[in-house]
């Protein structure tokens, strides 16, 4: 008799799932908490896993949980990522589980909490047939870029005993139902906080000739740093450069301040040019407050690095969806999203590939669908059954190779 392929009915058993999904993710998100510490969020997510016997390790300074599915053969650890944290905003979707209050999960964290937790289900239920593990990070603070960052410290990867050989990811995002779509190498950005104060002496107005003043030098380096990004960088790998803050002065019109500062938020698509700005930034910045007699100091702070995912990670994810869902729902994303996600540390460390699913409504109109972040998106939780069918999935094919 015939071995069963190891994605055999994870269709069809997700769709039996799914109202047990659903009822979670609407708990999830009527009660959504932000940051590091989401304690009703973890009880939840807890309570589900419960019935399942999995290890769990929970987080020391966070409310983070790592879940151990261990299968009945020796094998590697795959790892499976869902965010857990909600974004200050007030909601306006007008759903009958909308949250209530200054907090919202206005990025999907819901359903990938749901869809994980659907993943583990699947995945239990087939224990016998696991040649390996399977980790499951539940992470919260991914909105403040250093969730992921904490939990590999506190030593997320050697929790099953094995590092894993390959980590995979879904994100929800609007757009035609039910579609999945990744690329190799990078798909979205790093993320780079540059802040920088001017030092000069300060004076009249009337009389700068006696002043150092620091305001030409902010202004010459809005300046400078735009023409930084385009000079130095192949438009190929780009980078992305907004100086999102400028102050001087208070509230007397006709001093000359002793200092300005301002803020730039910059975008990478490679760890090269990661590196690049961190070093070069601070140098050019320097050199034109010399050239004003003034001083500076500049803070460059990583908030996330780009994500990259490893090709032969991203060919899995390619061949498996398109054989559980068909070639037509698995797209190659066009090009790289200069918006920014934590689990790009998991994939300094670990080969792996970063996905998106789309979950628009069908009476949402795709052409004025509202974007993640915004306090009006909605997303359809119907696909939830397939969420976490392609996560089983992944995870199941990568321990069968």
């Amino acid at each position: 008799m015939p071995l069963l392929h190891p994605t055999t009915g994870l269709r069809d058993d997700a769709r039996d799932l799914l109202p047990g999904l659903v009822g979670l993710r609407r708990a999830i998100h009527a009660d959504p908490e932000l940051g590091l510490e989401l304690p009703r969020t973890q009880r939840r997510i807890l309570d589900a896993l419960e019935p399942l016997g999995v290890e769990v390790t929970l987080g020391a300074g966070l409310s983070s949980i790592a879940a151990v599915i261990r299968g009945a053969h020796p094998g590697p650890t795959v790892l499976l990522r869902a965010d857990m944290d909600a974004l200050p905003l007030t909601e306006e979707t007008g759903l009958d589980y909308a949250a209530t209050g200054e907090r919202m999960h206005a990025c999907g964290h819901d359903l990938h909490v749901a869809g994980l937790v659907g993943a583990a289900q699947l995945l239990a239920a087939r224990r016998d047939e696991l040649h390996g593990d399977v980790l499951l990070m539940f992470q919260p603070g991914e909105e403040l870029g250093d969730g992921a960052t904490r939990m590999l410290a506190e030593g997320l990867l050697d929790v099953t005993g094995s590092r894993p050989v390959a980590a995979f990811g879904i994100h929800v995002v609007p757009g035609e139902f039910g579609v999945f779509s990744t690329r190799p190498g990078a798909l979205m950005a790093g993320a780079i906080e540059v802040e920088v104060t001017i030092t000069g002496s300060g004076g009249h107005a009337s009389a700068p000739h006696l002043t150092r003043d620091p305001v030409p030098v902010a202004a010459e380096l809005v300046t400078a740093l735009q023409a930084f990004v385009t000079r130095r960088f192949d438009v190929f790998d780009p980078v992305v450069l907004s100086v999102t803050q400028l102050h001087a002065g208070g509230p007397a019109r006709n001093i000359i301040s002793d200092t300005a500062s301002l803020v730039a938020s910059v975008r990478v698509l490679s760890h090269e040019n990661s590196a690049r700005v961190q070093t070069e930034i601070p140098a050019l910045v320097q050199e034109i407050a010399a050239a004003h007699d003034c001083t500076v100091e500049v803070d460059v702070t990583i908030l996330c690095a780009p994500t990259v995912n490893d090709p032969q990670a991203v060919a899995h994810v390619r061949s498996t969806l398109s054989g559980l869902f068909g070639e037509e729902r698995v797209w190659e994303t066009a090009h790289p999203v200069m918006g920014s996600e934590d689990f790009s540390f998991v994939l300094e460390q670990v080969p792996g590939a970063f996905l998106f699913l789309r979950a628009t409504p069908d009476e949402v109109d795709l052409e004025t669908a509202s974007p993640n972040h915004s306090p009006t998106v909605v997303f359809d939780d119907a696909v939830l059954a397939d969420q976490a069918a392609a996560l089983a999935a992944l995870a199941l094919g990568r321990l069968s190779a």
